[in-house]
């Protein structure tokens, strides 16, 4: 068996008339990310854990912030095309885990869509991602609401 671990970081900064996407939902809240796309943090670290398992460099790399094809782009076409470098170099998901470091929204009620959402563009199982949300108990950027950060750890597969 030929496994491959991968860990992922991204954060962005919270502000005013930027719409919250977090792990392919949009998030009720008066502000939103600051990125050149859509800013989903949790996808984005999800993106750079698998790329990185696949030793296949980083976001950056993929999608840079000088290509104007990716301004704005919603950040689940960014995971689909990771998906598919997966599956064209015969990667499979094992299991993904991930956090979000946030004061606020309470993101409960969107968890559960957000695994699906991420499952399905990933065509594994929802009970392969784990998706978890902290706060930092006011400190620090997250815990001044200034931004929001994401870690992801993903077990691959080579089938």
């Amino acid at each position: 068996m030929n496994f491959h671990i991968g860990h992922g970081f991204d954060v962005h900064r919270l502000v005013p008339g930027r719409k919250l996407w977090l792990g392919g939902v949009l998030v009720p809240y008066v502000r939103g990310l600051a990125g050149y796309s859509d800013a989903d943090v949790l996808i984005h670290a999800i993106c750079d854990a698998l790329l990185g398992a696949m030793a296949s460099g980083d976001i950056g790399n993929h999608f840079p912030d000088t290509d104007e094809s990716f301004r704005d782009i919603d950040s689940k076409l960014l995971l689909k095309n990771v998906s598919e470098i997966m599956q064209e170099d015969g990667w499979v998901v094992g299991n993904l885990d991930s956090t979000l470091i946030m004061e606020e929204p309470k993101l409960s009620p969107y968890i559960d869509e957000m695994r699906a959402i991420i499952a399905d563009i990933l065509e594994t199982d929802i009970n392969n991602i784990s998706i978890k949300a902290t706060t930092t108990e006011g400190l620090g950027p997250e815990g001044r609401g200034e931004s929001i950060s994401a870690h992801a750890v993903v077990l691959i597969e080579h089938v």
